[in-house]
């Protein structure tokens, strides 16, 4: 069961009550389909024992790189250049796979590829995205710390100028990639502001633990960070940017990957626990015919269907020009809370059944537990919304 595909499903409206499909370009709907097939036929058979065993897939990367899924909104440098919607689909077909798949990519993608695109030099870019976009150099993002979390500004990584080098000092924790990455994108307090650097793995001085023992994101990489008198040559700096607007951005980039990637992770324990209670019997009758389970299925499809049309808006505003990176925090507030809620009655709804990793819904809630908390927590993002409505500052 916990291993369903999104065709086992018999109702066109178990997923799609609303027809979205219906709003989407041909492009984008065959972007979507390529993904899911390969979300069934390689992630979703992976991921109960890749959970399990406390181990990222990383042999997926490779597939996941031919597909031009990495960087896929780039334009040039080997990047497919998609639009908003397609680069949404492709997270919430991978987050229906698992959120570890998912995180990989937006990591990848908007977290560090995004800010060497858009604040990087010309031979940063040259020498950078086109590996990156080929899975052959893997990236990481720096900017949570032990004491930072949803307070950037209190940034303790510092690099100070030493001739023509910066010298950085600090860690930074809860790293995803950070194990594996080749290069990490680092923010640093300097006399300058908040600055951007390239740090590549091998540079005397940086090191990286990783965190286990986690209960969340097991299929993930996850690690601290350490900067011990790292020597960085100036051409490490991200030229284009200072300030904390730097990586606040590349955040924005990286909430409207989760905004459609968590609704991915819904439609997934939806799906297993609709087929669930259709052939589960209690008291002489499936719990599909009984009004309390339809009521909870009912709720379950109006949150789904509700949230990808705020998705799909999200990324018709994005492509425009118009989207405020407001819009972005209420998606991603919705959204998580919507697929973290509906993977816990689902994981209910499923019995004794539902704590086991045969099923998806248990591994799928415990990933959302940490969904809802990094790229900013619930309460981040609810009182990003309140400023924009009422012009205060309530942090």
């Amino acid at each position: 069961m916990g291993n369903a595909t999104r065709t086992e499903v018999e109702s066109p409206l178990a997923t799609d009550f609303l027809n979205i499909r219906s709003l989407l370009s041909e492009d984008e709907i065959t972007i979507q389909e390529a993904v899911a097939r390969f979300v069934d036929e390689r992630v979703i058979p992976l991921m109960g024992d890749a959970f399990d065993e406390h181990r990222f897939p990383q042999e997926l990367i490779p597939e996941i790189a031919e597909m031009g899924l990495l960087g896929c909104s780039i334009d040039g440098y080997g990047c497919a250049g998609l639009n908003s919607a397609c680069s949404g689909l492709v997270c919430q077909e991978l987050e229906r796979g698992d959120s570890g798949i998912r995180s990989f990519t937006s990591v990848q993608s908007s977290l560090c590829m995004y800010p060497i695109f858009t604040y990087g030099s010309d031979e940063q870019k040259e020498r950078w995205l086109p590996q990156m976009a080929s899975g052959e150099v893997i990236g990481c993002f720096g900017l949570t710390e032990p004491d930072g979390g949803s307070d950037p500004g209190n940034m303790k990584t510092n690099a100070k100028r030493d001739g023509s080098d910066w010298v950085l000092n600090g860690s930074k924790a809860w790293i995803t990639n950070g194990i594996m990455a080749d290069i990490a994108i680092v923010w640093a307090s300097t006399s300058e502001g908040v600055r951007g650097f390239i740090v590549e793995k091998d540079m005397p001085g940086y090191t990286t633990r990783e965190i286990t023992r986690k209960f969340s994101l097991r299929a993930s990489d996850t690690a601290e960070l350490f900067f011990d008198n790292v020597r960085l040559p100036e051409a490490s700096m991200l030229p284009g940017v200072r300030g904390l607007r730097g990586p606040l951005s590349c955040l924005t980039q990286a909430r409207f990957g989760i905004a459609w990637g968590v609704i991915g992770a819904a439609q997934a324990c939806f799906s297993e626990v609709l087929e669930y209670t259709k052939v589960r019997e209690l008291f002489g009758r499936p719990l599909s015919h009984t009004q309390t389970v339809q009521l909870r299925l009912a709720d379950m499809s109006r949150r789904i269907s509700t949230a990808q049309l705020l998705a799909l808006q999200l990324a018709r505003l994005k492509d425009n020009g118009q989207l405020h990176h407001s819009q972005v925090s209420m998606s991603k507030w919705n959204n998580t809370r919507m697929a973290l809620d509906i993977a816990r009655d689902a994981r209910d709804l499923l019995g004794a059944s539902g704590i086991s990793v045969e099923f998806c819904a248990i591994r799928h809630m415990l990933n959302l537990e940490s969904v809802v908390t990094y790229e900013g927590t619930e309460t981040i993002h609810e009182l990003i919304v309140g400023r924009e409505l009422t012009g205060h500052n309530a942090f």
